[in-house]
């Protein structure tokens, strides 16, 4: 395990604790939440761009179309 120290505004940081507080779990704890989340919601980015960047428009396009067919007007 890694100790990590960070620099946030004292405002943040009292924000984060009293979320912590509300959840409750420690402000380490609600650390490891988020990080778990942005580290995946950067994973699924970096994925999708890989799997974009080798796909075919010519088929991508009609996919999409029929998608925008099954949405309901907005």
């Amino acid at each position: 395990m890694t100790t990590l120290t960070i620099r946030i505004p004292d405002d943040t940081a009292a924000r984060l604790r009293e979320m912590a507080k509300h959840r409750g779990i420690g402000l380490n704890k609600l650390m490891e939440e988020f990080s778990a989340t942005g580290l995946a919601e950067f994973d699924t980015e970096t994925r999708f761009r890989l799997h974009a960047a080798s796909a075919s428009a010519a088929q991508g396009l009609p996919l999409l179309d029929a998608l925008d067919d099954l949405l309901p007007d907005r």
